[in-house]
Order: structure tokens, then sequence, then C-alpha cells
């Protein structure tokens, strides 16, 4: 249930993202307080194996650092890899790659995300409109857990 609250008034203290509803939820003691729609790599079903599959990791992650000046609007960095995530690619003897981020448009394309956003486009971050952007960046603090689910 999303709450019809000012949600500058909660702490955001979770943030779950559901590949198959290409939705993300912001979350306040269990409680959903803002929803988006969001698009992921142009590979999405499964889990993220190795740099260049185009997937979008599921698991438990952290949001770790705020990134201004990324090629994006904005980026705030996903934790992945994990050292599962590590020692899966190191079994596999891959790359597991790395720079997961939630993040806007592609700098200089902002106008274009009513379009960017019907499609799968990144190369396995899961990106939102400049506007949603800049609410994820002020909403969302360092140290919060992600949880990306199929």
């Amino acid at each position: 249930m999303i709450l019809s609250v000012n949600i500058a008034s909660h702490e955001v203290d979770y943030v779950i993202v559901y590949k198959s509803e290409k939705k993300m939820y912001l979350l306040s003691e269990g409680d959903r307080i803002k929803e988006y729609n969001v698009v992921f790599g142009a590979n999405p079903k499964g889990h993220k194996q190795h740099e260049g599959d185009e997937r979008t990791p599921e698991g438990k992650y952290i949001l770790d650092y705020k990134k201004s000046d990324s090629s994006f609007y904005k980026a705030i960095h996903i934790s992945y890899p994990n050292e599962a995530d590590r020692r899966r690619a190191r079994a596999n003897g891959v790359s597991p790659g790395g720079q997961i981020m939630i993040h806007g448009q592609k700098n200089g394309r902002g106008a274009l995300s009513w379009l960017a956003q019907q499609f799968n486009w990144t190369d396995g971050c899961i990106a939102v409109t400049n506007a949603e952007m800049d609410e994820i960046w002020a909403l969302v603090k360092l140290g919060t857990p992600i949880e990306i689910l199929p």
C-alpha cells in the first residue's frame, strides 16, 4: 500500500525493486511511501553473472555512495558485487562487473525520458526520470539497504 503522506517527513529506511513489475518502492518502517516505474539492463531476466551481460543484479545490497558527476543524471551506487557475486564470477573465470547504480537519464537526453523509460536500455543499472532521480537523491540516505527481486 502506498501511503498518501508527506514523504519528506518519513525517513526512507529500505528500497525494494521488483524486476518483473518494473517497480521500485521506497519504504519507511515497512510502509511503501513512494513508487517509481523503472527500467533495467537490456537483458533483464536473471541475476547479473558477469561484466557486460546487461543484467541487473538480484539480491540484497547497500546504497553506498552518490555520484553527482555521473555520465547519467545523478547516480546512487549499489554495492554490487558482494562477496558471493565475486566468488561466483571467480569460479566461472569472469569479472563480476560493477558500477551498478540507480540513475536518471543519459546527460543531455533528459527530455527523451518519456521514450527511454519504455525500454530496458541500461547496462545493468536501474533508471528513472531525472525528476524522479531528484526526489530519490533527496530522500535516500547513504547506507540504505536495497533489495532487488526477480
